[in-house]
Protein backbone atom coordinates (compact mmCIF):
# COMPACT_ATOMS: atom_id res chain seq x y z
CA UNK A 1 0.00 0.00 0.00
CA UNK A 2 1.18 3.52 -0.80
CA UNK A 3 0.63 5.97 2.06
CA UNK A 4 0.81 9.76 2.04
CA UNK A 5 0.98 11.49 5.42
CA UNK A 6 0.30 15.21 5.36
CA UNK A 7 1.59 16.63 8.64
CA UNK A 8 0.76 20.13 9.85
CA UNK A 9 2.32 21.10 13.17
CA UNK A 10 4.79 23.97 13.66
CA UNK A 11 6.75 22.28 16.49
CA UNK A 12 9.07 19.36 15.59
CA UNK A 13 9.10 18.19 19.24
CA UNK A 14 5.31 18.10 19.56
CA UNK A 15 3.26 15.01 20.41
CA UNK A 16 1.56 15.46 17.05
CA UNK A 17 4.96 15.09 15.38
CA UNK A 18 5.57 11.98 17.50
CA UNK A 19 2.35 10.57 16.01
CA UNK A 20 3.64 11.30 12.53
CA UNK A 21 6.94 9.56 13.29
CA UNK A 22 5.10 6.57 14.76
CA UNK A 23 2.90 6.28 11.66
CA UNK A 24 5.92 6.38 9.33
CA UNK A 25 7.72 3.67 11.33
CA UNK A 26 4.67 1.46 11.89
CA UNK A 27 3.47 1.49 8.30
CA UNK A 28 6.97 1.13 6.85
CA UNK A 29 7.69 -1.83 9.14
CA UNK A 30 4.43 -3.41 7.96
CA UNK A 31 5.73 -3.31 4.38
CA UNK A 32 3.95 -0.22 3.11
CA UNK A 33 5.58 2.60 1.13
CA UNK A 34 5.25 5.92 2.96
CA UNK A 35 5.76 9.50 1.83
CA UNK A 36 5.33 12.45 4.18
CA UNK A 37 4.59 16.06 3.39
CA UNK A 38 5.63 18.05 6.48
CA UNK A 39 3.97 21.32 5.56
CA UNK A 40 5.80 23.59 8.00
CA UNK A 41 9.17 22.04 7.19
CA UNK A 42 8.38 22.48 3.49
CA UNK A 43 7.37 26.13 4.08
CA UNK A 44 4.18 25.24 2.24
CA UNK A 45 2.22 28.16 0.82
CA UNK A 46 -1.40 27.72 1.97
CA UNK A 47 -2.85 30.66 0.03
CA UNK A 48 -4.89 29.89 -3.07
CA UNK A 49 -4.21 32.65 -5.61
CA UNK A 50 -4.03 33.49 -9.29
CA UNK A 51 -0.29 32.77 -9.21
CA UNK A 52 -1.16 29.06 -8.89
CA UNK A 53 -1.75 28.99 -12.65
CA UNK A 54 0.78 29.47 -15.42
CA UNK A 55 -2.08 30.28 -17.79
CA UNK A 56 -5.70 31.28 -17.25
CA UNK A 57 -8.93 30.57 -19.07
CA UNK A 58 -10.19 33.98 -17.92
CA UNK A 59 -7.38 36.41 -17.06
CA UNK A 60 -9.87 39.10 -16.02
CA UNK A 61 -11.89 37.29 -13.32
CA UNK A 62 -10.61 34.52 -11.06
CA UNK A 63 -12.90 31.54 -10.41
CA UNK A 64 -10.38 29.35 -8.63
CA UNK A 65 -11.97 25.92 -9.22
CA UNK A 66 -12.51 26.60 -12.93
CA UNK A 67 -8.92 27.76 -13.30
CA UNK A 68 -7.76 24.64 -11.47
CA UNK A 69 -9.52 22.49 -14.02
CA UNK A 70 -8.16 24.51 -16.94
CA UNK A 71 -4.60 24.43 -15.59
CA UNK A 72 -4.77 20.72 -14.76
CA UNK A 73 -5.79 19.92 -18.33
CA UNK A 74 -2.87 21.96 -19.69
CA UNK A 75 -0.17 21.05 -17.15
CA UNK A 76 -0.18 24.67 -16.03
CA UNK A 77 -0.51 24.24 -12.26
CA UNK A 78 2.16 25.70 -9.98
CA UNK A 79 5.03 23.29 -9.37
CA UNK A 80 4.33 22.88 -5.64
CA UNK A 81 0.70 21.95 -6.33
CA UNK A 82 1.69 19.47 -9.04
CA UNK A 83 4.19 17.78 -6.72
CA UNK A 84 1.58 17.32 -3.97
CA UNK A 85 -1.15 16.24 -6.38
CA UNK A 86 1.19 13.59 -7.80
CA UNK A 87 1.72 12.24 -4.26
CA UNK A 88 -2.02 12.24 -3.60
CA UNK A 89 -2.84 10.37 -6.81
CA UNK A 90 -0.03 7.89 -6.03
CA UNK A 91 -1.35 7.13 -2.55
CA UNK A 92 -3.80 4.40 -1.60
CA UNK A 93 -4.19 5.92 1.87
CA UNK A 94 -4.10 9.59 2.85
CA UNK A 95 -3.42 10.44 6.52
CA UNK A 96 -3.95 14.02 7.66
CA UNK A 97 -2.00 14.52 10.91
CA UNK A 98 -2.57 17.78 12.79
CA UNK A 99 -3.51 19.56 16.02
CA UNK A 100 -7.17 20.47 16.26
CA UNK A 101 -7.53 24.26 16.06
CA UNK A 102 -10.91 25.82 16.86
CA UNK A 103 -12.69 22.50 16.22
CA UNK A 104 -11.18 22.28 12.76
CA UNK A 105 -8.00 22.05 10.69
CA UNK A 106 -5.04 24.41 11.04
CA UNK A 107 -4.93 27.05 8.29
CA UNK A 108 -1.76 25.46 6.89
CA UNK A 109 -3.55 22.15 6.29
CA UNK A 110 -6.73 23.80 5.04
CA UNK A 111 -4.57 25.61 2.49
CA UNK A 112 -3.09 22.28 1.34
CA UNK A 113 -6.62 21.01 0.74
CA UNK A 114 -7.67 24.21 -1.05
CA UNK A 115 -4.74 24.06 -3.46
CA UNK A 116 -4.13 20.31 -3.91
CA UNK A 117 -7.63 18.86 -4.18
CA UNK A 118 -7.72 20.09 -7.73
CA UNK A 119 -10.96 20.38 -9.66
CA UNK A 120 -10.81 18.10 -12.67
CA UNK A 121 -8.51 15.66 -10.87
CA UNK A 122 -10.15 15.09 -7.49
CA UNK A 123 -13.73 16.17 -8.17
CA UNK A 124 -15.85 18.08 -10.65
CA UNK A 125 -19.16 17.81 -12.49
CA UNK A 126 -20.83 14.65 -11.23
CA UNK A 127 -17.56 13.27 -9.87
CA UNK A 128 -18.22 13.50 -6.15
CA UNK A 129 -18.83 11.19 -3.20
CA UNK A 130 -18.59 7.57 -4.38
CA UNK A 131 -17.98 8.81 -7.93
CA UNK A 132 -15.31 11.32 -6.93
CA UNK A 133 -11.91 11.50 -8.54
CA UNK A 134 -10.26 9.84 -5.50
CA UNK A 135 -12.67 6.89 -5.34
CA UNK A 136 -10.92 3.66 -4.37
CA UNK A 137 -8.57 5.42 -1.96
CA UNK A 138 -8.93 5.75 1.81
CA UNK A 139 -8.39 8.61 4.23
CA UNK A 140 -7.72 8.89 7.95
CA UNK A 141 -7.60 11.86 10.31
CA UNK A 142 -5.10 11.62 13.19
CA UNK A 143 -4.99 14.62 15.49
CA UNK A 144 -4.22 15.96 18.93
CA UNK A 145 -6.44 18.13 21.10
CA UNK A 146 -6.50 19.51 24.60
CA UNK A 147 -10.00 18.40 25.56
CA UNK A 148 -10.95 15.27 27.48
CA UNK A 149 -13.34 12.84 25.76
CA UNK A 150 -15.73 12.10 28.62
CA UNK A 151 -16.90 15.68 29.18
CA UNK A 152 -16.36 17.20 25.73
CA UNK A 153 -17.33 14.69 23.04
CA UNK A 154 -19.07 11.78 24.77
CA UNK A 155 -22.40 12.25 22.94
CA UNK A 156 -24.79 14.94 21.74
CA UNK A 157 -25.30 16.15 25.31
CA UNK A 158 -21.58 16.92 25.79
CA UNK A 159 -20.44 20.52 25.63
CA UNK A 160 -18.96 20.16 22.12
CA UNK A 161 -21.34 17.46 20.92
CA UNK A 162 -20.23 14.40 18.97
CA UNK A 163 -16.71 14.50 17.57
CA UNK A 164 -17.59 13.13 14.13
CA UNK A 165 -20.39 15.68 13.77
CA UNK A 166 -17.98 18.48 14.65
CA UNK A 167 -15.56 17.16 11.99
CA UNK A 168 -18.24 16.69 9.35
CA UNK A 169 -16.97 19.50 7.05
CA UNK A 170 -13.68 17.68 6.54
CA UNK A 171 -14.85 14.06 6.92
CA UNK A 172 -17.85 14.38 4.60
CA UNK A 173 -17.65 17.74 2.88
CA UNK A 174 -14.01 17.32 1.85
CA UNK A 175 -12.62 13.78 2.00
CA UNK A 176 -15.77 11.82 1.18
CA UNK A 177 -16.84 14.45 -1.36
CA UNK A 178 -13.66 13.83 -3.32
CA UNK A 179 -14.40 10.09 -3.36
CA UNK A 180 -12.23 8.90 -0.48
CA UNK A 181 -13.43 6.12 1.78
CA UNK A 182 -13.15 7.73 5.23
CA UNK A 183 -11.91 5.61 8.12
CA UNK A 184 -12.80 6.35 11.76
CA UNK A 185 -10.49 9.14 12.99
CA UNK A 186 -7.92 8.73 15.73
CA UNK A 187 -8.01 11.45 18.38
CA UNK A 188 -5.22 11.91 20.94
CA UNK A 189 -7.09 13.60 23.80
CA UNK A 190 -5.82 15.94 26.51
CA UNK A 191 -2.17 15.63 25.43
CA UNK A 192 -0.97 18.94 26.94
CA UNK A 193 -1.98 17.73 30.41
CA UNK A 194 -1.07 14.02 30.56
CA UNK A 195 2.19 12.47 31.73
CA UNK A 196 4.73 10.49 29.72
CA UNK A 197 3.20 7.14 30.61
CA UNK A 198 -0.21 8.27 29.38
CA UNK A 199 1.34 9.63 26.19
CA UNK A 200 3.07 6.31 25.59
CA UNK A 201 -0.29 4.59 25.97
CA UNK A 202 -1.86 6.92 23.40
CA UNK A 203 0.94 6.11 20.95
CA UNK A 204 0.43 2.39 21.57
CA UNK A 205 -3.28 2.80 20.82
CA UNK A 206 -2.49 4.73 17.64
CA UNK A 207 -0.11 1.99 16.54
CA UNK A 208 -2.89 -0.58 16.96
CA UNK A 209 -5.25 1.67 15.00
CA UNK A 210 -2.75 1.78 12.13
CA UNK A 211 -2.13 -1.97 12.20
CA UNK A 212 -5.85 -2.66 12.00
CA UNK A 213 -6.80 -0.32 9.16
CA UNK A 214 -8.19 -3.17 7.07
CA UNK A 215 -10.53 -4.13 9.91
CA UNK A 216 -11.95 -0.63 10.39
CA UNK A 217 -15.41 -0.02 8.99
CA UNK A 218 -15.45 3.19 6.91
CA UNK A 219 -17.84 5.91 8.01
CA UNK A 220 -21.23 5.91 6.26
CA UNK A 221 -21.27 8.46 3.45
CA UNK A 222 -23.69 9.32 0.62
CA UNK A 223 -23.87 7.31 -2.57
CA UNK A 224 -25.03 9.09 -5.70
CA UNK A 225 -27.05 6.01 -6.59
CA UNK A 226 -29.43 7.08 -3.80
CA UNK A 227 -29.94 10.52 -5.33
CA UNK A 228 -31.44 10.13 -8.80
CA UNK A 229 -31.57 13.87 -9.50
CA UNK A 230 -27.77 14.02 -9.55
CA UNK A 231 -27.58 11.31 -12.20
CA UNK A 232 -29.86 13.06 -14.71
CA UNK A 233 -28.28 15.03 -17.59
CA UNK A 234 -28.11 18.78 -17.10
CA UNK A 235 -30.25 20.84 -19.47
CA UNK A 236 -27.29 21.63 -21.74
CA UNK A 237 -25.95 18.06 -21.79
CA UNK A 238 -26.79 15.31 -24.22
CA UNK A 239 -27.33 11.89 -22.59
CA UNK A 240 -24.63 9.33 -23.38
Amino acid sequence: MNVLIVHAHPEPQSFCTAMQDLAIATLSDAGHVVQCSDLYAMNWNPVAAATDFAERSDPDYLVYALEQRHAHERDALAADITAELDKLLWADLLILNFPLYWCSLPAMLKGWIDRVLVSGACYGGRRFYDRGGLAGKRALLSFTLGAQPHNMFADESAVHGELELMLRPVLRGTLAYAGLSVLPPFAAYHVPCIDDAARAQVLAEYREHLLNLDRLEPLAMPSLADFDRYLQPLNHEVPA
